[in-house]
């Protein structure tokens, strides 16, 4: 890491502690003395041991003799002279130094677009509301032979200073060599997927959770691809949800940029919907798919109106939609959220386009501006894809029904094309046609052409969750003896279960128990001796 400086004392203090490995650093001074049962790494340290290097010259002063005190008021002109001289110096050499400064700070605001490995660090006491298992660690950009810091923060809502990094010790940081060893050196065994900027492998750590490990690829990784990465770590420390992909943590070592998240067995919804033959998969029941749809519509409703702030996913398709072992989804891939600004109108996006063709909405593909109403937009071709079991783009079929929008637009306009145009994997009844038919009406909502013409994701959430979660009570048991008859009084209840006892020992008990059902006085207890006809608040009291 090339880190500089003593050891410090705060380290060998921590109760968890195991192991340290601080080789191929240019420390020094003493080292602290850490517990027995504590192992610690110094190899390719040439300095430790060493006094710290001493600092360069601080500035030399010029001796001066003192006048000749004869001369009188000549002598007293000559002084008031060297005075104002003095003065009117210093004055410009503050301007020039505070000019300098200036300089530097406005340099130092600019983003260089690189991340240099930090090569100090301050330990922050510990106060009375510190984790006593846990550190504070700032680690600070800066050349050990002088040079100026080029680093930036990892995390864009940081209010540290842009060369300074903040780690917190066994919080999200990951070693590379634990991420190495949990997914055997990245081997193609453990591959999952592949995007556009990385290679996601399955890892498992040593207590047995297993992990999504996202490797960037060193040779993709310019400014858009740290930009991305930088992106996801700021937006999923943020936002927290059970439809959302949950950060575990990252690793910054070198030219690797590694995210890790929580586990999804089930794999991407893509898989399930477009590839469930080639992977011996069961094609999804429309229950399933009503479920995965509301999952997704939850997740999208909190990025954009129940976080702190709002949040545009910019790329919302089937393979970013992940499944657990209990089928629930979650959104994945953050690498492209923009926030949204506070007033809620349109935000600018950088330069270029981004996100996938067949899920952009059209004011964003033409103009380069988006909102929330992009993602609905998105929303709703992932909908149309659910019912139809076909692809946005899919260029197997003939050219005028290629674009699902268009193509399921014109299988809507009457009853019978727009049953051709279910998918034929699905079993129908009548109630799973109507239930469909909805569906199909929000997807068309969400894929107005104008932007003001689509719902928000609160309306989508409303109107999955009355098809998705539809409370019906049980089938009542004619032969139910112990059923409750509502129409009796509690007294009847009461003496009608005490029958049925009864006639478990008795035969012909039950209908007895039948003709006596009129007669309940003997049920209610009488009213002990001394006790109120009423009671008062007061008696209560």
């Amino acid at each position: 890491n090339n880190i500089t400086g003593t050891v410090p004392k705060e380290l060998a203090e921590l109760p968890a502690l195991r192991k340290v490995d601080l080789s191929n650093n240019n420390l020094y001074g003493k080292l602290p003395e850490f517990r027995k049962n504590v192992e610690v790494i110094l190899d390719g340290n040439p300095n430790f041991g060493k006094p710290a290097p001493a600092p360069g010259p601080g500035g030399s002063s010029n001796d001066t003799k003192p006048g000749d005190e004869s001369g009188g008021s000549n002598k007293r002109s000559s002084s008031t002279g060297v005075i104002v001289g003095s003065v009117v110096g210093a004055v410009a050499v503050l301007g020039l130094i505070a000019a300098l400064g200036f300089y530097c700070y406005k340099r130092k605001q600019k983003p260089s677009g690189r991340v240099q490995s930090p090569h100090a660090m301050v330990i922050h006491p510990r106060h009375s509301g510190s984790d006593p298992d846990m550190v504070k660690i700032t680690v600070a950009g800066g050349n050990a032979n002088g040079g100026a810091a080029t680093s930036e923060p990892y995390s864009q809502a940081s209010s540290a200073p842009r060369d300074i990094h903040v780690v917190e010790a066994g919080n999200m940081v990951i070693s590379i060599q634990v991420l190495r060893n949990v997914t055997n050196n990245f081997s193609q065994e453990n591959i999952l997927g592949r995007g556009g900027f990385g290679t996601v492998y399955k890892g498992e750590l040593h207590d047995g959770t297993k992990i999504a490990v996202k490797r960037m690829e060193s040779g993709v990784m310019g400014n858009k691809g740290l930009n991305e990465f930088k992106s996801e770590i700021s937006v999923l420390t943020k936002v927290r949800h059970r439809n959302l992909v949950s950060l575990l943590g990252y690793c910054l070592d070198g030219n690797e940029r590694i995210l890790v998240y929580e586990y999804m067995p089930q794999g991407p919804v893509s898989q399930h919907l477009f590839e469930w033959k080639e992977h011996n998969l069961q094609p999804l029941e429309w229950k399933r798919r009503l479920s995965i749809a509301l999952d997704v519509a939850r997740g999208v409703e909190y990025l954009h109106s129940l976080a702190q702030q709002t949040f545009i996913h910019r790329d919302l398709k089937p393979s970013n939609i992940l499944l657990g072992d209990d089928m629930k989804a979650k959104v994945a891939d953050f690498g492209l959220v923009r926030l949204a600004p506070a007033d809620g109108k349109c935000v600018s996006v950088e330069t270029r386009l981004a996100g996938t063709f067949g899920y952009l909405a059209p004011e964003y593909a033409v103009t380069g501006r988006v909102t929330t109403k992009a993602d609905v937009f998105s929303f709703g071709v992932i909908l149309m894809e659910l019912v139809t079991g076909r692809r946005a783009l899919d260029d197997t079929q003939p050219e005028d029904s290629m674009h699902l929008v268009t193509w399921f637009r014109r299988m809507q306009l009457n009853n019978d094309t727009f049953q051709k145009a279910i998918d034929t994997s699905m079993e129908l009844d009548e109630e799973t046609l109507a239930s469909v038919s909805t569906v199909a009406q929000l997807a068309g909502h969400c894929c107005a052409r104008e932007p003001h013409q689509r719902p928000d994701m609160g309306h989508a959430v409303n109107v999955l969750s009355t098809l998705s979660e539809v409370w019906k009570p049980a089938d009542p048991d004619s032969d139910d003896s112990y059923g409750i008859d509502l129409d009796m009084t509690l007294p009847q209840a009461l003496k009608k279960w005490q029958a049925f006892e009864d006639s478990s020992h008795f035969d012909g008990a039950t209908s007895s128990f039948l003709a006596s059902l009129d007669n309940t006085q003997t049920s209610i207890p009488t009213r002990p001796p001394g006790f109120a006809d009423s009671f008062t608040s007061a008696d209560g009291r």
